[in-house]
């Protein structure tokens, strides 16, 4: 992280928030339910935070985080992190929610998300990436970490390294939430989760399971072995696996590509069974998603069909916080001069 962990992190942590092309951010519903789903991290500006952002045109991420701040962030994706060896980390911590400035974020998150990730624009037109405020305008969600856990990889066959925040560590607070009613959910979620986490259990291969701890904060964890069987998953965790306590419970499944050009990500909710020799995952159903696999040109028109729809929603998100619609600004549409990149550069 630029050299700075003013902190005190491990340093497991410092390389994933760098490297991971996605970790799973894991939000509190009103009635305690979690609910987890991918997000790209990056260091915060002050170096004492992981920040993660969702679009200001679905904002629901951004309004649990800012109703209950008691967030985790699971690092346990290796895919496209270039570490010869990748660790699981989990964070539980606090998250601040930022929205007071819409189009600071917006150039942020431009800027951020360029780089770590080209392959989203390489090959298209700034002129059109300039049309899509939709997807560009953000609110960030700056994680605080207050308790880190690391395991050597997904296996977890050993107990876990802990690492635990000074008392003395800030926590700051949200801006305040805009008012009026948040926007309803944007996508339909599938009419039956059995064949969805059929077909989604046989091809993808990363699978985390997120249930809520003693604390009441959400504690996610990646699944060694998924079975489907009756109204539920049969699940196995390794030996090193904290103790997951029954109740609510979320269970994602998820993939992209080493070059990041789409995804794909699917998630169950329902309630935890903890058994002797294994535990059961009772499903009541699965929440819309917003995926999208396939090669370049597939994954491209189907990023696109979502404009209309989150256009709108963005006019109306804007409006509820009293400002205008942010505008898409590359470093040299705001006069920034970037300094060059050097010729080992992933990126260049």
């Amino acid at each position: 992280m630029a050299g700075r962990n003013p902190a005190g992190w491990p340093t497991e942590l410092l390389d994933v928030v760098d490297r991971s092309i996605t970790a799973e951010l894991s939000t509190l519903t009103g009635s305690g339910r979690p609910i987890t789903a991918p997000v790209t991290p990056y260091p915060g500006r002050s170096g004492d935070t992981i920040d993660v952002s969702t679009g200001l045109s679905y904002p629901a991420k951004a309004e649990r985080a800012r109703r209950n701040p008691r967030v985790a962030l699971l690092f346990a994706d290796p895919v496209g992190t270039g570490l010869a060896r990748t660790p699981v980390v989990l964070v539980q911590g606090l998250a601040a929610v930022r929205d007071s400035d819409l189009q600071s974020n917006t150039d942020r998150y431009v800027e951020l998300s360029t780089t770590k990730l080209p392959d989203t624009v390489r090959g298209r037109p700034r002129m059109a990436l300039r049309r899509m405020a939709w997807y560009y305008a953000r609110i960030w969600i700056e994680v605080t970490p207050l308790h880190v856990r690391w395991w050597p990889s997904r296996c977890l066959d050993e107990p876990a390294q802990e690492w635990h925040a000074p008392e003395t560590t800030a926590t700051p607070q949200s801006d305040p939430g805009p008012p009026g009613v948040a926007p309803g959910p944007w996508t339909t979620p599938p009419p039956r989760w059995r064949p969805l986490a059929a077909k989604a259990l046989t091809r993808l291969p990363l699978c985390d399971l997120t249930t809520v701890d003693r604390d009441g904060s959400p504690l996610c964890v990646p699944v060694a072995s998924a079975e489907l069987i009756g109204d539920g998953i049969d699940l196995g965790l390794g030996p090193g696996a904290p103790e997951l306590a029954g109740g609510p419970a979320c269970l994602t499944l998820h993939h992209h590509g080493e070059r990041f050009t789409g995804q794909e990500n699917h998630t169950l909710v329902g309630n935890l069974v903890p058994g002797a020799e294994q535990m059961r995952m009772i499903v009541d159903r699965a929440l819309g998603d917003w995926s999208l696999p396939g090669g370049t040109l597939r994954t491209s028109l189907a990023f696109l069909a979502k404009g209309p729809v989150l256009r709108r929603r963005l006019r109306g998100e804007a409006a509820r916080r009293g400002q205008p619609v942010p505008r898409v600004r590359f470093a040299d549409d705001r006069g920034v001069r970037q300094a060059p990149r050097s010729t080992d550069d992933p990126s260049s």
